[in-house]
């Protein structure tokens, strides 16, 4: 790495530095904890809701650029949280955060960031960095150290070789570290006070699920189990679920569906009603013979534009994904439902004579937009016309029986 002269003074004076495989680097001003950390380098185009996007357990082995420049405005509450444990690699501002203004507000940005030990970056153009990630020929991979006794060469080089060893998502199944206990979920949306009639038991399937998905089934009536994403065939249907939710996560999806393949096979041949949620969405994909492949620079974001082609009406939705599904020889079985109208890569999918809803998107849109709730109701209803049939087959069973 070749480090300009006039460029001796500024390592002078900032503490901490973006370094990118390709050599490419950023110096600016430490933020967060003082560390060093690696991960696949993105952006977030949201203007709102850094606190969820933080905490989505989707970010992990990703180090997330916010092109908004200003970040920590309204601080750090206790009710937006979407994971308990943070797995997002780093962080990258434009400016440095103010302090809070809100009422909701229990501490500030940086002092939230430093107990959670995520290194962060600040002052430093976050336009440039978007306009490398979006013009590179792949994934970037990058580092971030924070320093607080300053910068030399020797650390940049440092730097620049820990991002050329990081391995990126490609091949990686970061689903695995989420927490693997069962436990009920009962808590509703924040600004929802009374709680819905109970309707039907879901049992969600961890793979690194945002909070708000459960909440939005709380807000429904649903009894909510969330088990283990690794969790048997047996171990879900014991508690008899009326429905299964595959839920969103990081990492390579197609590595985390040969953990689950078998199980989950046997779920959609046993006609259990399932929704796949991002992560969950590509890999019910894969289970009926789609493929999976890697996004030049994703989507992240609360702005972008879905077309549900059955009203013909566009969603604006929020969306974190690096991964997309295709399918080629499944049309007959395939019913193409969402289409994103920025790339026209497919943001959702149902299988015909199957009780499957799949997106791509965010129902829950924590951030974002609620344009695309009411896919929790659609889910509902399937689940009811799946309970519909299959006691309209065992009355005619009992009645068939009962002749003889």
């Amino acid at each position: 790495m070749q480090i300009h002269r006039d460029h001796l003074y500024y390592l002078k004076h900032f503490n901490a530095a973006l370094v990118l495989e390709t050599g490419d680097y950023f110096l600016g001003l430490g933020f967060g904890y003082p560390d060093i950390t690696t991960g696949e380098l993105c952006f977030n185009t949201a203007m709102t809701g850094y606190q969820e996007a933080m905490t989505d357990p989707s970010y992990a082995g990703q180090i997330v650029t916010f092109t908004f420049p200003h970040i920590g405005n309204v601080g750090i509450n206790d009710e937006d949280n979407e994971a308990e444990h943070p797995l997002i690699q780093g962080v990258i501002f434009r400016s440095v955060v103010s302090l809070p203004s809100n009422y909701r507000a229990k501490k500030d940005l940086e002092t939230w960031l430093y107990e959670k030990k995520i290194v962060g970056i600040a002052e430093i153009d976050t336009r440039d960095i978007v306009k490398l990630i979006r013009t590179s020929k792949g994934s970037l991979k990058a580092s971030i150290g924070y320093w607080k006794e300053g910068l030399s060469e020797e650390k940049l080089n440092f730097l620049k070789n820990k991002a050329k060893q990081d391995n990126g998502l490609i091949g990686s199944d970061f689903s695995q570290i989420v927490k693997k206990e069962v436990y009920s979920w009962s808590d509703h949306s924040w600004s929802k006070s009374a709680p819905c009639m109970e309707t039907f038991k879901i049992v969600v399937l961890d793979f690194g699920v945002k909070q708000s998905i459960l909440r939005k089934l709380c807000d429904l009536g649903c009894l909510v189990t969330v088990l283990s994403g690794d969790s048997s065939l047996e171990e879900i249907l014991s508690y008899s679920p009326d429905g299964v939710v595959l839920s969103n996560g990081p990492g390579d999806p197609r590595q985390t569906f040969l953990r689950i393949k078998q199980t989950l096979d046997s779920l959609i041949n046993l006609q259990v009603p399932l929704f796949g949620i991002c992560l969950g969405h590509q890999m019910i994909a894969l289970s009926i013979g789609g493929t999976i492949e890697k996004m030049p620079c994703g989507h992240h974001g609360i702005n972008h534009p879905v077309q549900d082609l059955q009203t013909k009406k566009i969603h604006i939705t929020s969306q974190n994904h690096e991964f997309v599904v295709s399918f080629k020889d499944k049309s007959a079985e395939i019913e193409i439902t969402h289409i994103s109208l920025f790339d026209g890569s497919i943001e959702g999918f149902s299988v015909k004579k199957k009780p499957i809803l799949c997106v791509q998107f965010h129902p829950e849109a924590a951030p974002g937009p609620q344009d695309s709730e009411y896919l929790f109701a659609n889910f509902l209803e399937i689940i009811q016309k799946n309970k519909m049939y299959n006691t309209l087959i065992q009355n005619q069973q009992e009645a068939y029986a009962a002749s003889f």
